[in-house]
């Protein structure tokens, strides 16, 4: 767990699962200098000992996460901004290298680099009340670092009109512009989610992690790269025997069937 005047994280474990909180509710778990870079940190350290699946959230009811602290952010100069703007990027980096898949729960507001540190997760599962927006526009700055993943989930025209108008957009806008996979009403969030972490518990941890190493690796190399890297991934699945003894298996059990 790592605090300080601003907010803390906050880590809980619950066997294989982690449950990562930002912890800052008096400004809507807004994220300044200090809780970027412990978000960093932790799920830097995440990668030691892969938990199956991790959950990351914010405090409340009130926002996952309201966006960038705004007394830091007006105090900034130019070469702060960049130095500050790095640490959110650092922060949304941990998030997508780290080896277990990370569920994001959206609860409240999702706002700016809040919503950035989301679509960092690999899945998104919110209830129906929650927001997103990015921001940024209305204070004379741009959407920068993981807003460049908004193309890829919304399409470039939704991606533009969201980010060039600063316009929020409801939850069920967001399930139907791909946004969150998910959309429930509040009182399902938990139940929700933690059937989402079931269904993953419920697969090879190996070929999960590998999946989610794919996926990344989709994401930035070409085509043709990420079809060879795949060929090869799964070559060299069949070297544990791990393939061979769950396919049997289910053979097996569809003739008893």
């Amino acid at each position: 767990m790592t605090m300080d005047s601003d907010g803390r994280i906050r880590v809980e474990r619950d066997g294989d699962t982690v449950r990562v909180v930002i912890d800052n509710p008096r400004k809507a778990n807004a994220l300044g200098s200090a809780l970027l870079e412990a978000l960093r940190t932790t799920f830097e350290s995440l990668g030691a000992a892969p938990p199956r699946a991790v959950i990351l959230t914010g405090e409340g009811e009130r926002a996952f996460a309201g966006g960038a602290d705004l007394a830091e952010l007006g105090s900034l100069d130019v070469e702060s901004a960049r130095a500050f703007i790095g640490k959110v990027h650092a922060a949304c980096n941990a998030v997508r290298r780290c080896p277990a898949p990370v569920i994001a729960r959206l609860r409240g507001a999702a706002l700016g680099a809040g919503l950035e540190l989301a679509a960092s997760c690999d899945i998104r599962v919110a209830s129906d009340g929650a927001t997103f927006g990015m921001p940024e526009v209305r204070f004379g700055i741009p959407s920068v670092v993981e807003a460049a993943l908004l193309p890829r989930l919304l399409g470039r025209g939704r991606a533009a009109w969201f980010l060039l108008t600063g316009r929020n957009l409801d939850a069920r806008t967001a399930l139907e512009w791909g946004l969150v996979e998910r959309v429930v009403p509040a009182a399902d969030l938990d139940a929700e989610v933690e059937a989402t972490v079931a269904a993953i518990r419920e697969m090879d941890p190996e070929a999960v992690r590998e999946q989610k190493r794919l996926l990344a690796f989709w994401d930035e190399r070409p085509l043709a790269e990420g079809i060879a890297e795949s060929i090869e991934s799964l070559a060299q699945s069949y070297r544990s025997g791990v393939p061979n003894r769950l396919i049997g298996g289910y053979l097996s059990a569809r003739k008893k069937g």
